[in-house]
């Protein structure tokens, strides 16, 4: 899509308070749950316009517990926003590039983009959450990265003597066990401030049959006892550091580990996929599942060192006291 294209520093793949929001992605529903899988545009603040019938959305959780009731879901978005939302991840999401494309170029053709980091604007409703983004290495292997609040695997090892960095996690290659891989930001109403995405639980890896290897990282949103300031985060990827992953924990998970997991994608069949390794060549695709409200999701070619462009910042609604 975008691989022959000149590639500026910084594109934005996806935007809901742009013209076209999901002009790069198509979206799929859960036809057999009409009242609690949809996917639509609303106002952060007001969750309005409300959709339409028999649609209804769910309530939002609380993460500030103070006195005012009416603050408890913490400063919100006067924005519009994508509310994305099912009790089955794997039937509602959006996706770049649409299947349509794929179908046009073969399916050997995908986004193409070269960029390190990507970035994205999501705010926890209280339910499991997913996305998925598909990688390839400069020989050309592909691979499957998830993302996700639902994985079952222990945590067996954090390490806090860098603040801001990737905890140390088994598994994990040596060389990036320092190395900035994951980032969370926390809303402040005119800046987002650089704090630390705990992974709870360990990456992992899957391989089901001639299916793209998949590549878990499991994630947590911060909670409600550490106080955040809202529902909103902001967390960035470098996507250059997670494909040394695929090789590691191949190596250093026994045989009887890779079995088969929730399959997302609905992927599958006889023989194995050769896993990426070396050097990292582009994004191919993206998506991101239910349930979840996003404002946007970029790609740059370096981390900011100090903060993101004014049009890519988040702007709470109100100051809470």
């Amino acid at each position: 899509m975008f691989s022959r294209s000149v590639q500026p520093d910084a594109v934005s793949l996806f935007s809901s308070t742009g013209s076209e929001p999901l002009g790069l992605f198509s979206l799929q529903v859960d036809n057999g749950l009409p009242s609690d899988s949809f996917v639509h545009l609303l106002n952060d603040t007001t969750s309005h316009p409300t959709p339409p019938s028999p649609a209804s959305l769910i309530s939002l959780p609380s993460i500030y517990h103070g006195e005012n009731a009416e603050t408890s879901q913490g400063r919100e978005l006067e924005q519009t926003v994508l509310h994305i939302q099912s009790p089955s991840l794997r039937t509602t999401f959006i996706q770049c590039p649409p299947p349509s494309y794929a179908g046009q170029t073969g399916g050997q053709l995908g986004l193409g983009l070269k960029h390190s980091w990507l970035h994205m604007q999501v705010r926890n409703l209280g339910r499991e959450w997913a996305f998925e983004l598909g990688i390839v290495d400069k020989v050309g292997r592909r691979g499957i990265i998830r993302c996700s609040t639902f994985q079952v695997s222990s945590l067996t090892c954090v390490s806090k003597s860098k603040p801001g960095l990737l905890p140390v996690v088994s598994g994990m290659p040596p060389d990036a066990a320092y190395d900035t891989v994951i980032y969370l930001h926390s809303l402040t109403l005119m800046f987002i401030g650089l704090l630390i995405w705990l992974l709870q639980k360990t990456p992992r890896l899957t391989r089901n049959s001639d299916a793209l290897p998949v590549l878990h990282l499991p994630l947590a949103f911060p909670q409600p006892s550490s106080s955040p300031l809202t529902a909103w985060s902001t967390f960035t990827l470098n996507l250059p550091k997670l494909v040394p992953w695929f090789a590691s924990l191949s190596h250093s998970q026994s045989s009887n580990e890779f079995a088969d997991d929730i399959d997302l994608a609905g992927r599958g069949s006889s023989s194995q996929v050769a896993l990426p390794g070396g050097t990292y060549s582009h994004l191919d695709s993206i998506k991101v599942y239910a349930t979840c409200r996003l404002r946007r999701v970029w790609l740059s070619e370096s981390l900011p060192v100090s903060r993101m462009p004014w049009e890519f910042e988040l702007y709470g609604n109100q100051v809470l006291y």
